[in-house]
């Protein structure tokens, strides 16, 4: 109940007010996806059962999840779950969308500003706005997937909040308990919890170790060091210095496309820059200087030939430009013998 009131105490506007909890990212979203096709199917509109999602997408392994994901890599062989899933690239795609086909649509889900699996693909600025805008329109839900970027890792508690967005349901899980013991949580609306409530309406789902007490001590613990450390109040200045490692970075002749969100970072590997021309998928470079990096001192890896940046958000920022060095000289090792 304690970790309940603190999470919901995290938005502004007491607008997310239920919690329910679960053991990792992929069964937040498993919740959150479940809860949002039931309420519809229980309270008046059993024809909205229908999902948006986008390409590219990561939501986890499980398979509903997976079958939200826009990568096939991650699907195996069950690519569909049994309801309908509209794959969109944009928001012009989805204004696009005839009224035949919005007023079956149960929600949307999304990975706010940034996309992981994608390789790192960034949002343009405003684009969550607008899709929270246009769900409201059409009373559709807006599901965030904030299992990679909650906690501190966009600059904000929550990716969302750059954006001054409240979803009508969040999955959270990683940073929750700083990774110590496996936690999750799906925070949703009044709304919908009372949607739950009566004779047939009970949202029968969960875990042998949903809600664990100890995970639930782990996260209470974790949202302590956040107030205790200032945390959040840190990483401005840690942004500039990832920013600054990250131009040094892009001045290497085999890395373009340098990118951040926050505390999340990333370069592409090319074989020449200009005009950029990738190397072969076959070489696995990017998983050769992630390897390679590691006799340097930094453990990364790789989204193909993506390189990625995460440190953890108590680190110093002797230590960011440590890891970017350390890069750099992989860089240089592996792609001079390519």
């Amino acid at each position: 109940i304690r970790l309940a009131e603190q999470l919901c105490a995290l938005f502004e506007g007491g607008e997310l007010s239920r919690v329910f909890y679960s053991d990792n990212g992929s069964t937040a979203i498993e919740s959150a996806v479940r809860m949002a096709l039931q309420y519809w199917q229980q309270n008046g509109h059993p024809e909205k059962q229908v999902l948006l999602a986008f390409d590219q997408a990561y939501h986890g392994d499980t398979l509903g999840a997976a079958s939200l994901g826009g990568i096939p890599l991650f699907k195996g062989s069950g690519n569909d779950f049994g309801y309908e899933v509209i794959t969109v690239r944009e928001m012009a795609e989805i204004a696009a969308l005839g009224d035949d086909v919005t007023r079956r649509i149960a929600g949307a889900i999304i990975e706010p500003l940034i996309q992981g699996a994608a390789g790192m693909r960034i949002w343009p600025k405003g684009m969550l706005k607008e899709l929270r805008a246009w769900c409201t329109e059409r009373d559709v839900f807006l599901i965030l997937d904030e299992v990679m970027t909650g906690f501190g890792r966009t600059g904000k508690m929550f990716a969302c909040q750059n954006e001054d967005v409240v979803p009508d349901f969040i999955a959270l899980a990683k940073g929750l308990t700083g990774g110590y013991l496996p936690m999750a949580a799906t925070l949703t609306t009044e709304r919908v919890f009372e949607g739950f409530l009566g004779a047939g309406k009970t949202f029968f789902y969960g875990h042998s170790y949903t809600g664990s007490q100890l995970g639930c001590a782990a996260a209470l613990a974790s949202l302590q060091v956040f107030r205790d450390e200032a945390v959040l109040e840190s990483l401005p200045s840690k942004m500039e210095v990832l920013s600054d490692v990250l131009g040094q970075l892009s001045a290497l002749p085999n890395v373009i496309h340098a990118r951040q969100c926050g505390m999340i970072g990333a370069v592409d590997l090319v074989a020449q820059k200009d005009p950029a021309i990738g190397f072969p998928p076959e070489a696995l470079t990017g998983a050769k200087v992630c390897q390679a990096a590691r006799k340097f001192g930094l453990l990364t890896r790789p989204v193909r030939d993506t390189l990625v940046l995460m440190p953890p958000l108590c680190v110093t920022e002797a230590e960011l430009r440590q890891m970017a060095e350390a890069l750099a000289q992989a860089i240089t090792e592996v792609c001079r013998g390519s």
